[in-house]
């Protein structure tokens, strides 16, 4: 059994001109120990998975599907059981650590804040204690617990969002691109210990950015998001290798690769916007954008298929891909 398990999320914000389908079908999981890469450009929905694994989205949210903890479902718990999940089962790793952070509070407070209220028993003394461990564990002086948020340079706060999320001990860490507001030689550095840390603890996690280029040396498998639903699965070498689906290969396409003259490549862009979510084309809502667009491509919803060995993509270029009963379309 997988240690996370998503079935069928949907996400829906409730805004002034109606409601809007943010996450529409997702479905992926996570083995033990394992790290599985979420991509996918701004706005395709890979934040709100996030928040929704954790359930931190607003109240008004509509959130349906499963999200299977350990055989558990998180949505159907009550507010005592995910009290007790968050933090020490499972454990999140926000986007910008000054939105994460309180700027009043010294950063050793915050951290033991989680240890106090997770930890039975626990004292003051030993929170502390556990606090200088885990910052040392992420490369800071213990002495740093004294600091506020703004006496740390960016890096140094990414740093104490790690120990943070590794507080309590989780089973499994869902880190929201953490990286994207670091410059390139501190991101470098907190890739190296993203990958140090979950090998050395033996962590589960899903590592969410939309850098294919980072996930090929961070994740096992990688699954590739497109206008709020998983348009392909699979081992994370294959996955930049070798695309299934045109979305990857156009978002595998964006980056450049350096080399000898022989390899070297500019990066391709890929024309037009991502759909507006509360009027997403017909048919496979990749179409518009698509080189390999085919006539049919506007009038069926692909589905994800088998497209090799541990390996799903939903396009009609997959032979044998499955598609959407007409019935099902109009969620």
């Amino acid at each position: 059994m997988s240690l996370l398990s998503v079935r069928d999320l949907c996400v829906t914000y409730p805004t002034s001109e109606g409601e809007l389908p943010a996450v529409r079908g997702a479905s992926f999981e996570v083995g033990e120990g394992e790290v599985v890469g979420l991509a996918g450009e701004s706005g395709c929905g890979k934040s709100t998975v996030a928040s929704a694994l954790l359930r931190l989205l607003p109240k008004d949210t509509k959130v349906t599907g499963e999200i299977l903890l350990e055989g558990e479902d998180i949505l159907t718990m009550s507010w005592g059981k995910l009290r007790t999940v968050r933090w020490a089962e499972a454990s999140i790793i926000f986007q910008g650590a000054l939105h994460g952070l309180d700027p009043v509070r010294r950063v050793g407070d915050q951290i033991a804040e989680a240890i106090l209220v997770h930890s039975s028993g626990a004292s003051g003394k030993q929170a502390m204690s556990r606090v200088g461990q885990l910052i040392e564990q992420v490369g800071l002086p213990a002495r740093r617990a004294r600091d506020y948020p703004h006496e740390l340079s960016g890096g140094q706060r990414q740093r104490i969002m790690i120990a943070m999320a590794l507080a309590c001990d989780p089973k499994i860490v869902i880190a929201d691109e953490p990286t994207t507001a670091l410059d390139v030689m501190v991101q470098a550095q907190i890739l190296s210990l993203v990958k140090g840390l979950q090998a050395d603890l033996g962590l589960s996690m899903i590592f969410i950015t939309h850098d294919l280029s980072v996930l090929v040396d961070v994740a096992d498998r990688i699954a590739v998001m497109y206008a709020g639903k998983v348009v392909e699965e699979g081992p994370s070498d294959k996955i930049f290798s070798d695309p299934r689906h045109p979305y990857t290969r156009a978002l595998g396409g964006a980056f450049p690769e350096i080399g000898d003259l022989t390899y070297r490549r500019a990066p391709s862009g890929l024309p037009g916007d991502p759909p507006d979510p509360t009027e997403p084309p017909s048919g496979c809502s990749f179409h518009p954008r698509c080189p390999s667009v085919m006539a049919e491509c506007s009038s069926t919803h692909p589905l994800l298929s088998p497209a090799g060995e541990g390996r799903e993509a939903a396009c009609l270029l997959v032979p044998g891909c499955r598609i959407e009963e007409p019935a099902a379309v109009s969620r």
